[in-house]
């Protein structure tokens, strides 16, 4: 049998034929592997092709023949992630409000690589679940990317911090001084990703919106704040700060509707511990950093929650009533 010009190619061409065309659903016969082959102008007989299907298994691809009729089926199988696994990170690319629409879809194609072409299909229609409105800063992996490479170095970063004008034009915000920050981690909160670090001229943890981070770099300077972060619990800081929004840190004492226990422990965990008040209440202390988010939150509940204390954080509430009460009075 003559060769084909591509013969070098024989095992990465096969390797690709038996990735995207066959999975659990969808097998090749021997005679479609030989003509998958010769499209890319390399010949094959059936010897040669069965020794290279065990071949792959040194690459870390299983390939499995079964017998139908008088032919055998080939497939791939055990594939690294699960069609059901890779939805769930489509989802999760889709969602991210981090992540901008033209590199949401950029990931997803590679992630569509994973898995045949039938159910690379499936994963297609996955892209238009969510219409969420994303961030428009391209530059955000580098940044991730720079913070993570400083962590690792243990140096702090420098970099301008912006915020959208009514013009909705990025305006530099501190008149484009840099911020000279010790990163301690990432934080996710409401799809939208936050660096988490230590201010030392404020002597402060303080975080940041990544994708209103620009022109970050590394500094020469080592991280300072790490006894701060000692006592820091990542997933409590995001906890009690609501949309991430600063504010004074206090232990809040509420008093809740029984039909509302649920929303409690889906926004404070279920270690925090109700109170039974009477038959229809319960009250629960939760430590959060106070502020207007924080009281929107509350007002959103309606009657069904109520603070209780401290005195400090109840007359915020009644001054925020009464702002609002203002505001709309008109």
């Amino acid at each position: 049998m003559p060769k084909g010009t591509n013969q070098k190619f024989k095992l990465y061409r096969l390797a690709q034929i038996m990735l995207e065309e066959t999975d659990d659903d969808h097998y090749i016969t021997m005679p479609e592997i030989r003509s998958a082959l010769e499209e890319y102008e390399i010949t094959a007989d059936r010897k040669s092709i069965y020794n290279d299907l065990r071949d792959l298994e040194v690459l870390g691809i299983e390939v499995e023949g079964e017998p139908v009729g008088n032919r055998y089926h080939y497939h791939v199988v055990d594939r690294p992630f699960e069609l059901p696994e890779l939805k769930l990170l489509v989802d999760a690319i889709q969602s991210s409000r981090f992540i901008t629409e033209r590199k949401s879809n950029t990931l997803i194609r590679k992630l569509e690589k994973l898995v045949s072409r039938y159910e690379a299909m499936k994963l297609q229609r996955q892209v238009y679940v969510s219409g969420r409105i994303k961030t428009m800063n391209e530059s955000i992996y580098y940044t991730v990317d720079a913070i993570h490479n400083a962590i690792s170095e243990n140096k702090k970063i420098r970099f301008q911090y912006f915020q959208w004008n009514v013009k909705k034009e990025p305006e530099l915000r501190h008149n484009g001084a840099y911020y000279h920050i010790s990163p301690w981690g990432l934080a996710w909160d409401d799809a939208n990703y936050y660096l988490v670090g230590y201010d030392s001229d404020a002597e402060q943890i303080k975080h940041y919106r990544v994708d209103k981070m620009l022109h970050i770099r590394m500094s020469e300077e080592s991280r300072e704040g790490k006894e701060n972060f000692k006592k820091l619990d990542m997933a409590e800081y995001t906890k009690k700060s609501f949309g991430m929004f600063g504010g004074k840190e206090q232990k809040v004492k509420l008093l809740v509707e029984n039909r509302l226990a649920g929303v409690i422990i889906d926004r404070f965990g279920k270690d925090v511990m109700f109170l039974p008040v009477d038959e229809e209440h319960f009250t629960v202390n939760v430590d959060v950093r106070v502020s207007g988010q924080f009281f929107a939150w509350i007002f959103s509940l309606g009657d069904g929650v109520k603070i209780l204390g401290p005195e400090e954080v109840v007359e915020q509430v009644r001054n925020e009533i009464r702002r609002l009460e203002r505001q709309y009075s008109c």
